[in-house]
């Protein structure tokens, strides 16, 4: 199986509860998972087993599976005494998201460019079209990301560099897509100029399926730059409110 059907058979829901299928602790997991990602547990906020078994019904095993699930991925953290705390966002945090991302992305847009093949180009251009539809719908000024819109912009991401034959190197390349979708809620949340990213989306779609790596590249680099450049800014807005 290449990597590209490796994506496209497996599903990494960021923001909904999965299907009927999935055991108790999977359906805990991708939920918790999903409220940490959008923000609805605020970093550094508790995660108390019994509030947590009132908010969402689960019982207390398969929501302490869940947690241990998320400490390993980095996003919540373990104490003895303190229990569980959603992890602190800091700007060091998010530096070294970008940097990784930088690392895994570019190659594996170039080496999609490379081996891409018609399948790959047509989910480009179905991904677009959903994230493009939902995005005409959102605000100019501060705004709260639905999961929709997140999970339709993590679908034209990932399509963009699904023609990569690593499965692992797409494997991680979604685990810090997922890691910086806390900061993009924050900055969405803190947003003090106009933003939207659909022209930035359509131009790089249109260089990626063209064909032209080098000008796809520089996109994407500016792009998942851009990310860090307004979240910085999102700290800034809220340190000088605190003020």
């Amino acid at each position: 199986m290449n990597a590209h059907n490796f994506f496209f058979m497996h599903n990494f829901p960021i923001m909904q509860n999965s299907a009927s299928n999935s055991t108790l602790s999977e359906q805990a997991f991708q939920v918790l998972r999903g409220d940490v990602l959008s923000g609805r547990h605020a970093p550094e906020s508790k995660l108390k087993v019994d509030a947590l078994q009132q908010m969402y019904g689960f019982s207390s095993s398969p929501l302490r599976e869940a947690l241990n699930r998320l400490v390993q991925e980095g996003l919540v953290r373990a104490d003895e005494r303190r229990g569980f705390r959603v992890t602190p966002i800091s700007p060091l945090d998010l530096a070294d998201i970008t940097k990784m991302r930088l690392m895994l992305d570019i190659p594996a847009l170039m080496e999609s460019i490379h081996a891409g093949d018609d399948a790959w180009e047509a989910e480009i251009v179905a991904a677009f079209h959903r994230l493009e539809k939902i995005e005409s719908r959102l605000p100019q000024g501060p705004v709260v990301l639905d999961a929709e819109w997140s999970q339709r912009h993590r679908d034209f991401h990932m399509a963009l560099i699904a023609g990569c034959p690593s499965e692992r190197q797409l494997s991680w390349s979604m685990s810090l897509f997922d890691q910086a979708e806390r900061y993009r809620h924050f900055a969405a949340r803190n947003r003090t100029v106009s933003k939207k990213k659909d022209e930035e989306h359509r131009t790089l779609m249109k260089a990626v399926l063209r064909r032209d790596g080098e000008t796809a590249a520089a996109l994407l680099c500016e792009h998942i730059r851009s990310t860090q450049t307004n979240v910085m800014a999102a700290f800034a807005s809220q340190q000088k409110q605190n003020t």
